[in-house]
């Protein structure tokens, strides 16, 4: 390759390098900033909505989980259950 088209070659992949490097940085900008604010939002509305008095937003927050995971593995077992149910439904002694 003559050192011409070494030339174009090495000027136009660094300007597509510098341009990913600019898309990039810009949609983690982005992403930084609506993730921020999502945070943001959320604990306002915990702390005004969903503590509890003397209760901090991490704590009402830690609570709200527990109680998702309590109600999601309730409801595992009752589907289990009806599964299982469903499965002896027809069978005799």
């Amino acid at each position: 390759m003559s050192k011409t088209l070494k030339k174009i070659e090495d000027t136009v992949v660094g300007t597509y390098q510098k341009i990913e490097e600019t898309v990039v940085d810009a949609y983690q900008a982005v992403e930084d900033a609506a993730v921020g604010a999502f945070t943001d939002l959320t604990d306002k509305a915990v702390g005004k909505f969903l503590t509890r008095e003397g209760e901090t937003v991490e704590e009402a927050k830690a609570r709200m989980a527990e109680a998702a995971e309590a109600m999601a593995t309730k409801s595992q077992e009752m589907v289990d259950a009806s599964l299982e149910a469903s499965k002896n439904a027809g069978k005799k002694d």
